[in-house]
């Protein structure tokens, strides 16, 4: 904490981030303490420009949560209109051939249809904006347009948040207009901030949450909105893929959902695990649409959104402790996604839903705060979404361990035996797998033809990123020199490839030696690289509130 004089709000709980899981909690928060007539000040702090702004996600949606949080959600209108009719999964074997999956072969955990339990395609931002309006109606305060930078911590508890300052100049010094972040003090705090929280992971090492745990892993999602011919859309077809165009070191796999409006979504999530450093994701989820089971759906077609995110993938074997003192994680800022399933909305809203039901019950008796709440740790392993994981817990391991062909069999066959087959672990971080450039060939992908593949530039146009520029750099590299001195010869600076946006850069200088330049204002807050720079010498922290991307219905 500095010494600057900072405006004060304090409130019973305060939440950040207005994704699923935080509002989830805001939610059945209110709802309690309307229902038991308790007076309760619930604030929500979201550092997108609007809620929906930062959220992006496939997505095929399960409703488990959402059922029990509002069982009236159709009246309602919760924005859940195409429910999911086919599902066909492929594995791509080169650029032309693929083969489809016989359904009984797939993982039960993977199929999206049949069942007591409709699935939807919905656009997650969406649902984030109908949900922060049930939460408003409810009493709580949001405030989007405001990053949280720190968390208060004070004799071994968390107190609440520091907002970031806003109006400071990129060499630090105050701008016309500055205007220091206000302490949003809270007797308990939960933290949403989706995978790879900045401040969640600070708490995580400050609190040792992850101790006893297998290191977290992370997928990187690149997904696209496009606009199709009416003649090439069948609303609520899922499809699902993998192999082709990534080798069989590197994991990860493909969704084309058909969602409502006549709009498709297309996207690649692609294992943050991998070797190769040549490697680069947004280049293989551009070729990869070219693959005729993708471009039958996208030609003829307009590409209208893109974005970039990285989520949290570990499972059970990697998640944290969620509790602290004055505090939880909860949602993906733990690492609640249910890989198994390939989904994360329904487990993020039961984390936020538990939570919420421990800290209300700590508040309505008297708590005045800043405890640990153990109730939390019985109430959510006796929950459906803790089991779901548990039963899963070596579905991503058993693919990093044997292979994508070789892990789908294993999941396949541990889900027949009832989860009898023994636990696999993966220990190796997801930086720690990288390899030297010298072991492998340099991958020249090939040029996108701007109907079917696109560049970065115009990539990043459509994400409609923005940051105000005269402002400090919030990509932080703990040795300026590092990547020059050491990852440029070692691992061909992996982060001008990497990173889905063109952040990062390698250009020469006046003396025609190379540079690490760092483009800042294209950042659309994915994570990726505070996650596999190979020497975690880059930390990813909150630039000024209501930047970033401003996505529409991702």
């Amino acid at each position: 904490m500095d010494n600057v004089e900072r405006d004060v709000m304090d409130f019973d709980v305060v939440i950040v981030g207005a994704g699923p899981s935080g509002l989830a909690a805001a939610c059945r928060l209110m709802q309690q303490a309307n229902e038991a007539e308790h007076e309760l000040t619930v604030c929500v702090v979201e550092k997108g420009s609007e809620v929906g702004a930062h959220i992006l996600s496939g997505a095929v949606f399960e409703p488990r949560a959402l059922n029990e949080l509002f069982p009236d959600w159709e009246e309602r209108g919760a924005p859940l209109n195409t429910p999911a009719i086919r599902d066909d999964v492929y594995l791509l074997k080169d650029a032309d051939k693929a083969q489809k999956l016989p359904n009984a072969l797939v993982p039960k955990s993977m199929h999206n249809t049949g069942g007591d339990l409709t699935r939807y395609v919905i656009s997650a931002g969406n649902l984030c904006r109908w949900l922060a309006e049930q939460a408003e109606a409810l009493g709580v305060e949001i405030f989007p347009g405001f990053a949280a930078q720190e968390a208060i911590v004070e004799d071994g508890a968390v107190r609440g948040i520091l907002i970031g300052d806003m109006g400071v100049a990129a060499d630090g010094s105050p701008k016309d207009g500055h205007m220091p972040g206000m302490e949003l003090r809270a007797k308990y705090t939960l933290f949403a901030e989706g995978a790879r929280g900045h401040i969640g992971k600070h708490l995580i090492e400050e609190f040792s949450l992850d101790a006893g745990r297998d290191p977290q892993h992370y997928g990187i999602g690149l997904k696209e909105l496009w606009d199709v011919p009416a003649d090439k859309h069948e609303p609520g077809v899922v499809l699902h893929g993998s192999g082709w165009p990534l080798d069989k070191h590197t994991h990860g796999g493909w969704f084309l959902y058909h969602a409502e409006n006549q709009q498709v979504v297309v996207g690649l999530i692609m294992d943050l695990s991998y070797q190769n450093p040549w490697l680069s994701p947004f280049d293989e989820f551009q070729r990869m649409k070219h693959h005729p089971v993708l471009s039958q759906y996208l030609e003829g077609g307009k590409r209208v959104a893109y974005g970039a995110r990285a989520l949290t993938k570990g499972g059970f074997n990697c998640l944290p402790k969620m509790t602290f003192p004055g505090g939880l994680l909860i949602g993906c800022d733990a690492g609640t996604l249910n890989f198994a399933k390939i989904k994360g909305l329904h487990t993020a809203m039961k984390s936020g839903m538990v939570a919420a039901e421990s800290v209300f019950e700590a508040l309505k008796g008297g708590d005045e705060g800043a405890q640990e709440l153990a109730s939390f740790t019985a109430k959510w392993e006796a929950s459906w979404a803790y089991q779901e994981l548990k039963d899963n817990a070596s579905f991503g391991p058993a693919i990093h361990k044997y292979g994508t062909v070789g892990g789908g069999a294993y999941n396949f066959a541990n889900q027949l035996l009832g989860n009898k087959l023994p636990n696999v672990h993966d220990t190796t971080t997801d930086h720690g797998a990288l390899r030297p450039a010298a072991e492998f060939d340099r991958i020249d992908y090939p040029k996108p033809d701007g109907k079917l593949s696109f560049d970065k530039p115009s990539s990043v146009f459509l994400s409609n990123t923005n940051h105000e520029e005269d402002q400090p750099c919030h990509l932080r590299l703990d040795d300026p020199d590092l990547p020059i001195r050491h990852n440029l010869p070692k691992y061909a600076e992996p982060a001008q490839r990497y990173c889905p946006a063109g952040v990062y850069e390698v250009v020469e200088d006046d003396k025609g030696e190379p540079r690490f330049q760092i483009n800042f204002q294209n950042c659309v807050h994915c994570k990726t690289c505070d996650i596999k720079d190979p020497a975690q010498n880059i930390t990813w922290v909150a630039p000024e509130g209501g930047g970033g991307p401003n996505y529409p219905n991702m």
